[in-house]
């Protein structure tokens, strides 16, 4: 059956609620909240581990690593381009003050 849980453990169950939580305090639709909650679960566990297939692989976290780099800064490419240059700028003018 499509959609059931019964497989998933209750830690699995709790991340995808913590999950789907952060989704929707940025404004993501209910719905969409728990797609994306269950879909980050199943790709960093390989899917329900309650018995059978996939409790023995090693959980992945592969979605926690990519998620600090992919939107991680509200800053656009102009934004960040001048933040790169006044900080080193202001490194510059420090190391010529001593």
């Amino acid at each position: 059956m499509r959609g059931d849980k019964r497989k998933y453990t209750d830690k699995q169950k709790r991340q995808a609620k913590h999950i789907a939580q952060g989704y929707r305090e940025r404004g993501t639709s209910e719905k969409e909240a728990q797609r994306r909650a269950w879909a980050t679960i199943n790709k960093e566990t390989g899917g329900g581990n309650l018995s059978g297939s996939g409790r023995g692989h090693p959980d992945t976290h592969e979605s926690a690593r990519r998620g600090g780099r992919i939107g991680g800064s509200r800053m656009n490419s102009a934004q960040r381009s001048a933040a790169a240059k006044k900080g080193w700028k202001t490194r510059r003018a420090r190391v010529h003050q001593h």
